[in-house]
């Protein structure tokens, strides 16, 4: 387990520290708003990457020593609360999808930089608060702490019940919602661009804006279906333990459907690295900057330079010449 751990923490922490440095560049270069949100989502997933090595740490410690209880609650919290704030902040990016496509004329007057500043705070503040809440409201907390810093082992499983109605099935909602929605205003475009072409005006102007919308309904789609594919076992299974005490799925949820819902942080930035072109080029014009600046130092001539002589002598050749 803290092998799989440690891979994944890895894994996650290089790959959105990348995508959030691509993301970064081509903010400088475009000044676009809503990547504001996709970087603001790379960000959040390399914390839950960050916090998740200090599990790695326990599992391969070889002393006996267990934290204390507050020092696990805290360890917890600092996991919990990235994950909330990944979590919100892709409800913020299909948002952001569905006013540029339901409002593209207003989308820039709508998405200015302090609203997009104020949903960022306001995001961090809820998942902050979600994360915290076992240490506000105490009764949230395990009385028996047995040593092991585990989810169920210092949190009551009613917390687990708090997030599921809280933040997975609103946030689930609004996904489908607005998925559904972008999908009939997309197809309504394609209808109309159809028929622009039936009538012949669409062949020497082409609408491009057909395509941006089928490439945002597609973006959201594939969030909304690895987000669902990584947590819903975990909720299901954490809200069965709730309503059967005397089921005993601790083991199955702490060990392999939490980190099914973790790997929804590896996902993301793939999603966005393979799927939108920009930033795939900008990743693209990074690794070509590394290769300039890492390469030199590697490069081993094969043999002896020749000295140059100057360039090469012109030879010149009749017309009569060239047509024998």
């Amino acid at each position: 387990f803290g092998v799989v751990l440690s891979v994944l923490a890895s894994l996650i922490i290089a790959t959105n520290t990348l995508v959030a440095v691509a993301l970064f560049r081509l903010i400088q270069k475009k000044g676009c708003m809503g990547l504001y949100f996709v970087l603001n989502l790379a960000v959040a997933d390399s914390l839950v990457g960050v916090t998740i090595t200090g599990l790695v740490t326990d599992e391969f410690s070889t002393h006996s020593h267990h934290p204390q209880k507050m020092f696990c609650i805290l360890r917890m919290t600092f996991i919990i609360s990235p994950s909330a704030a990944s979590i919100l902040t892709m409800i913020l990016i299909a948002f952001d999808r569905y006013l540029a496509i339901k409002q593209p004329f207003q989308y820039f007057r709508i998405m200015s930089g302090a609203r997009v500043a104020a949903c960022t705070v306001g995001l961090w503040l809820v998942a902050g608060f979600l994360g915290f809440l076992p240490v506000i409201v105490q009764g949230l907390q395990q009385k028996n702490y047995l040593g092991k810093c585990t989810f169920f082992g210092v949190f009551q499983p009613t917390y687990v019940l708090i997030i599921f109605c809280i933040g997975f099935f609103p946030a689930l909602f609004v996904f489908i919602y607005l998925y559904c929605d972008m999908l009939k205003i997309a197809s309504l475009h394609v209808q109309q661009i159809r028929e622009v072409e039936h009538i012949g005006l669409s062949r020497n102007s082409p609408l491009p804006h057909n395509t941006s919308d089928m490439k945002a309904v597609r973006t959201v789609a594939i969030l909304i279906g690895c987000f669902v594919l990584s947590w819903s076992p975990f909720f299901i299974a954490s809200v069965v333990q709730v309503v059967c005490r005397e089921c005993h799925l601790y083991n199955i949820i702490e060990r392999f459907l939490w980190v099914l819902g973790l790997c929804n942080s590896l996902l993301n930035p793939l999603i966005y690295a393979y799927w939108q072109k920009e930033v795939r080029l900008q990743i693209y014009q990074l690794a070509l900057c590394m290769k300039r600046k890492v390469f030199p130092f590697f490069h081993v001539e094969s043999g002896p330079q020749v000295p140059s002589r100057g360039p090469a002598p012109i030879y010149a050749i009749s017309r009569s010449q060239l047509q024998e």
